[in-house]
């Protein structure tokens, strides 16, 4: 259904994929990997002729036959959407902030089939429910911005899934969620492929999922295809070392010499927390019913009460849209609670002034969820990383670039970046570029609000590995905010699992993980993909 064939892409110059083939039929299930970098989206953007400016390609890529690279707008805008459609990585970006979610997932199939507005508001309505965003709870009239981000990349599935494309290629299409949703999202995902007979390329850093789903898998490094073979085989046997770096990656548990009941060391010492959130509610209001009757209030934090201690790891997961972000929010002082008080460091940031404020955020950074969209696209990065540094106005221009390369080192990235824009970075790239600036004022606490999921395996091990040293040579305490579990058991102390608002269980990592007794906590655990089952689970099958 789509062929690759030795396809080479350059940007002006910048040679990007050298002699690229692969293909996926009907009904089959094809996995693409590798670092960040590598060329995965590349090759996934050069099929859906959504190259950037200045680019160059050779080769052929023949869907259902139709030879794609000489095709013309015309007759790429007729495939797009219809029969071959995309999942973007970053929703945010791909997503309208003009238009509501229901008329984007609606506009494609009023395009291509031609149904009136109520029809493909209904078809849109019917995939949001297989998508887990029911309309009696997420209307089709929301916005790109009232939603979280698990939330719009279930948004973004159902408008690529709405029109049962023949071929889909999902670019980390579960980066964004937790573990419950990316296996509800997963069986979408295979149930659409055995019904439809569609094809299907997944591209993702996730080798769990990757050898839960696909029938045949592909490993990319610099451009290149170095490794090839049914799923099981590739994984099983790791013959190439580059497939065994990514393996060994993928179960990576960072160096941590503090042991983990820092937390309650530190209460039995009588040590004061660095933060401490008492009674802490946040409502938001919600659209009027009619003329003469408000909305019912959402309340996305319900009575939560949180203590972090200086130099621990707190972590806190949940289900998408269960108020994790939100709770972020009020502890970075970015959002106001409805009701409750938050300290840091023995300040009450509920009714701190500006001055007092400011000097909280010099020990309070954060690394945001998606990093394109909290970057701005029009600066160059030697600027958006050295923006913390605002609250320290007697730093000179030298300090400066020297503390914002220092940071970009820390983060694997080189001086070379200081010139170029976010858009010239992969998601990967682009997150490490948020970690960065998190860094530059070596703040007392970072809140982390899902700092790996856009990273391949080899630079969320690097990541870790960095978070983990900072933390033992600084002092650093984190919010750890993830729906990976295996990430949080490897680099926290604590975890805290919220639901619907409300914190249901919390307690050392460990017992919570191993035992839990909070039916959210249970189907987190149940959920989580593992590497070494889904490799058995395929040998038993076989």
């Amino acid at each position: 259904m789509l062929e690759i064939e030795d396809l080479s892409l350059q940007i002006g110059t910048t040679p990007i994929l050298d002699r690229v083939s692969l293909s996926v039929e009907p009904g089959q299930i094809l996995g693409i990997v590798g670092e960040s970098g590598s060329g995965k989206s590349l090759t996934a953007l050069s099929a859906m002729q959504l190259l950037p400016e200045g680019s160059s390609a050779s080769g052929s890529i023949r869907f259902d036959g139709r030879e794609l690279l000489n095709a013309d707008d015309v007759e790429m805008q007729a495939l797009r959407g219809d029969d071959l459609a995309m999942i973007f990585q970053e929703p945010m970006t791909a997503l309208n902030p003009v238009h509501s979610i229901g008329d984007q997932i609606a506009e494609g199939i009023t395009l291509h089939t031609g149904s009136d507005r109520g029809q493909a508001r209904q078809l849109a309505a019917d995939m949001m429910q297989r998508v887990g965003l029911p309309v009696d709870q997420f209307p089709l009239s929301r916005f790109p911005h009232e939603l979280s981000g698990g939330q719009r990349q279930r948004v973004m599935i159902a408008m690529a899934c709405a029109l049962r494309p023949k071929v889909l290629i999902a670019d980390e299409p579960t980066t964004a969620l937790d573990v419950t949703l990316q296996a509800q999202i997963l069986h979408l995902l295979r149930e659409l492929v055995e019904e439809n007979d569609m094809g299907l390329v997944l591209i993702s850093h996730d080798l769990a999922v990757v050898a839960e789903m696909t029938d045949e898998l592909v490993v990319m490094r610099d451009g290149i295809i170095v490794d090839r073979g049914p799923t099981g085989t590739v994984l099983r046997t790791i013959e190439h070392p580059y497939t065994a770096r990514l393996a060994k990656a993928s179960t990576h548990i960072p160096v941590r010499n503090k042991p983990p009941v820092l937390s309650e060391t530190s209460r039995q010492q009588g040590t004061a927390p660095l933060v401490s959130g008492r009674s802490l509610v946040r409502e938001y209001r919600t659209r009027r019913q009619s003329l003469f009757r408000a909305g019912k209030p959402f309340r996305a934090v319900n009575n939560v009460n949180i203590d972090i201690y200086p130099g621990q790891t707190m972590g806190l997961v949940g289900e998408s849209g269960c108020g994790k972000s939100t709770l972020a929010r009020l502890i970075l002082a970015l959002d106001v609670p409805t009701a409750g008080t938050i300290e840091f460091d023995g300040t009450n940031l509920t009714a701190a002034s500006e001055e007092q404020l400011q000097i909280a955020r010099k020990n309070i950074q954060v690394v945001f969820q998606d990093p394109f969209a909290s970057f701005n696209p029009r600066h160059k990065v030697e600027r958006l990383v050295a923006e913390p540094l605002f609250l320290e106005p007697d730093i000179t221009p030298e300090q400066k670039r020297d503390r914002v390369v220092g940071s970009l080192e820390e983060v694997g990235l080189s001086a070379s970046a200081l010139e170029k824009y976010p858009h010239q970075f992969s998601g990967g790239q682009r997150q490490r570029l948020a970690i960065a600036r998190a860094l530059i004022t070596r703040p007392a606490l970072i809140v982390a609000d899902e700092p790996v999921s856009a990273l391949d395996v080899s630079i969320r091990a690097q990541v870790l590995d960095l978070l983990a040293e900072l933390r033992e040579r600084l002092g650093l305490a984190y919010l750890f905010i993830s729906h990976d579990l295996s990430v949080v058991r490897a680099l926290c102390d604590e975890v805290m699992v919220m639901e619907a608002g409300e914190i249901v269980e919390r307690g050392i990592v460990s017992e919570i993980f191993d035992n839990p007794r909070s039916e959210a906590a249970i189907q987190l655990v149940n959920a989580t993909p593992d590497l070494a089952r889904a490799l058995e689970n395929r040998q038993t099958e076989n």
